[in-house]
């Protein structure tokens, strides 16, 4: 297990140094700040989408190496997914998060091919040990949440 736990390691400190999908948009269908008040991580979602499907999604913002790693790999995992398939995305990552703690509930541990599926991002798994730093890796997910909202709701 060391050795995958240094690979996602790895993976985290790969986002944070050098993030995907840094900018911002120029009129984008969604605009959508994020703050985490107990740290102080910042961000803000730019989203594109054109018939249904995110064209593109652009970030900015600042906060610690967990908070800016997740936004990075969330953004590019839902880049070209549906409004409905970024939502499953979300609903996975927010399931991952609380899988520790159910799996205490549960006396038993999170089965491997449900992290497998998450692809890059099983590697914020781990965050889940230190309770504190899960609203750092929730913070984007969170804020994306409310961007699809707005363009779900726009008319």
């Amino acid at each position: 297990m060391n050795n995958l736990d240094d690979l996602y390691r790895e993976i985290i400190l790969d986002h944070y140094r050098s993030p995907r999908n840094r900018g911002e948009l120029e009129s984008p269908s969604a605009r959508v700040e994020g703050f985490n008040p107990l740290c102080g991580d910042e961000i803000v979602i730019y989203l594109r989408v054109e018939d249904g499907v995110i064209s593109d999604v652009k970030m900015t913002g600042h906060g610690c190496s967990i908070s800016q790693a997740s936004s990075s790999m969330m953004s590019t995992a839902i880049k070209g997914k549906t409004l409905e398939q970024a939502h499953r995305v979300i609903d996975r990552f927010k399931e991952m998060m609380t899988l520790k703690e159910r799996s205490l509930d549960e006396a038993e541990e999170p089965s491997e091919p449900d992290l497998r599926s998450l692809g890059e991002l099983a590697a914020l798994a781990g965050v889940v040990k230190f309770p504190v730093r899960i609203k750092c890796a929730t913070l984007s997910w969170n804020t994306l949440a409310q961007a699809l909202d707005e363009v779900e709701s726009a008319p």
